[in-house]
């Protein structure tokens, strides 16, 4: 095992791809001599060239479309986007062309790329440039969406995204960038769609994806310090969703709590509370408790953009009202 960041992680992951398989080439905005807005690409232009690290215009639908191109001919781009914002100037190409490809022309063709970008709030980077419209992509069938929250993760989700004969849009929360964790020194990929039970416990579940998971494991800690058994639930994909491990946990603990850094109408967690009252309604000793961002812009000064994301606090909180509604706590 070596210890390393969750940017190291992604960089070594790409080097080892691009050694691997000379058909892999990275694409994007300042991703060679800048060597990434993140240094997630640093030092890949002086290994592998300027044909394989290839510096784009402040074009997205263009080099996300040049990309697409790429790939139906064979090639397996990995496009770096800034941040999940500027995705939505290349949603045309991202839902109608790369998601739609292989189903439109009769499986004649793959697309088989990966678009990576960092998103979340806390940063204060402004509305515009904290979103967490992830739910966006997890909505349109074609794509897989992949979002790890550990290095680990990273690395076995990246390689499995790189190997993969479907586009996948793999999401990096800004805030883990500079997180460690033990990472084995031979990654075999992760199965896409499958989720990680990061904690096991019996007495309430907690679901969370990227940053969120995080938050998660955080406070099922708190709450075994005072004596109740949370188990913990990584999704790491959205797309496909893992619903039957999300099912199996909730059967064995009667209650529920999601954890997720989007908005709440309509979110990500909405998906995940109506699988599990498909699933587990009748094994449930309470209403899932949802907790997300709140549905504002977000806001740029610090204090009131702490008090607009999910914490820590809102979802213990969450969790112990849950708990106590059962008699599980006064």
């Amino acid at each position: 095992m070596a210890v390393m960041t969750y940017r190291e992680a992604l960089r070594e992951t790409l080097r080892e791809e691009m050694r691997r398989d000379d058909d892999v080439f990275l694409i994007g905005e300042e991703i060679g001599v800048f060597e990434g807005s993140y240094k997630i690409t640093a030092g890949l232009l002086a290994e592998f060239g300027e044909k394989r690290v290839r510096d784009t215009p402040i074009a997205e639908e263009g080099f996300v479309g040049a990309a697409i191109g790429a790939a139906m001919l064979g090639l397996r781009p990995v496009v770096e986007l800034m941040t999940i914002n500027f995705s939505l100037l290349a949603l045309d190409q991202i839902v109608n062309h790369a998601a739609k490809i292989y189903g439109m022309f009769g499986g004649q063709t793959n697309v088989p790329m990966v678009i990576r970008t960092p998103g979340g709030g806390g940063q204060q980077l402004g509305a515009t440039h904290s979103q967490n419209i992830e739910l966006y992509y997890a909505f349109v069938p074609g794509l897989k969406v992949v979002a790890p929250s550990t290095p680990a993760d990273a690395r076995a989700l990246l390689k499995a995204a790189i190997e993969d004969d479907d586009p996948v849009l793999f999401l990096e929360n800004l805030s883990l960038y500079n997180t460690k964790g033990e990472v084995p020194d031979a990654t075999a990929p992760a199965e896409i769609g499958k989720a990680a039970i990061t904690r096991t416990g019996t007495d309430i579940t907690l679901i969370g994806y990227s940053r969120m998971a995080t938050v998660c494991t955080q406070v099922a800690e708190q709450l075994a310090a005072e004596g109740i058994s949370a188990e913990v639930i990584d999704l790491r994909s959205l797309r496909p969703l893992d619903r039957d491990t999300v099912v199996a946990s909730v059967r064995k603990t009667g209650c529920a709590v999601i954890g997720e850094d989007d908005w709440l109408t309509y979110g990500i967690g909405a998906e995940v509370a109506a699988s599990i009252s498909d699933g587990a309604f009748d094994y449930l000793d309470a209403p899932v408790r949802r907790v997300a961002m709140a549905e504002v812009p977000l806001p740029y000064a610090k204090p009131l953009e702490k008090l607009a994301l999910p914490s820590a606090e809102s979802l213990r909180t969450a969790a112990l009202e849950t708990l106590a509604a059962v008699g599980k706590r006064r």
